[in-house]
């Protein structure tokens, strides 16, 4: 059940910093886009290349720190996980929770089918996720995610060995 309760809040962390970002007007969250979109945003006028640029900044140098900073602290701190395996599987499905809920939930339901993601005037460049990269989102969801737990668990075995942990 906890488990369950952590996989929520991975996937509420990584919605706050979405909402956050278009908050206060989509054009903000152009760096999300594809470079297409971001230079038809900035030669409308919307955006400076060095506001997308700072945008793309924050939001990368807050959500995903936060989000491994939980991961870690749920699996070791809160759950008590030891060893490599009962981290790594910990790891990697809290890794897969943020990781569905990206590409159903963000990428396919709310930026695919809805307006809140729709930049006035980059309507003809739809979808805003073009298969390439949904492909490759994909392989980092299925792929990467294995080899990032892994990595994880792995530095985490060594650092409490270091420690003296068990």
């Amino acid at each position: 059940m906890i488990l369950f309760l952590e996989c929520v809040v991975v996937c509420f962390i990584l919605l706050v910093p979405c909402v956050v970002a278009i908050a206060n007007g989509i054009h903000n969250a152009a760096f999300l886009y594809e470079p297409t979109v971001q230079r038809r945003v900035i030669e409308m006028g919307l955006i400076t290349r060095k506001r997308l640029d700072r945008n793309r900044l924050i939001f990368r140098a807050t959500a995903l720190p936060v989000l491994i900073a939980f991961i870690l602290w749920a699996v070791y701190g809160i759950n008590g996980a030891r060893g490599f395996w009962q981290p790594f599987w910990q790891i990697y499905a809290l890794a897969m929770a943020e990781g569905l809920f990206d590409r159903f939930f963000i990428d396919w339901y709310w930026v695919g089918h809805t307006r809140a993601w729709t930049i006035p005037g980059t309507e003809d460049l739809k979808p805003y996720i073009p298969r390439k990269t949904l492909v490759a989102k994909w392989l980092i969801v299925l792929v990467g995610n294995p080899i990032l737990s892994a990595a994880l668990a792995g530095i985490m075995l060594l650092v409490l060995k270091g420690n003296g942990m068990p």
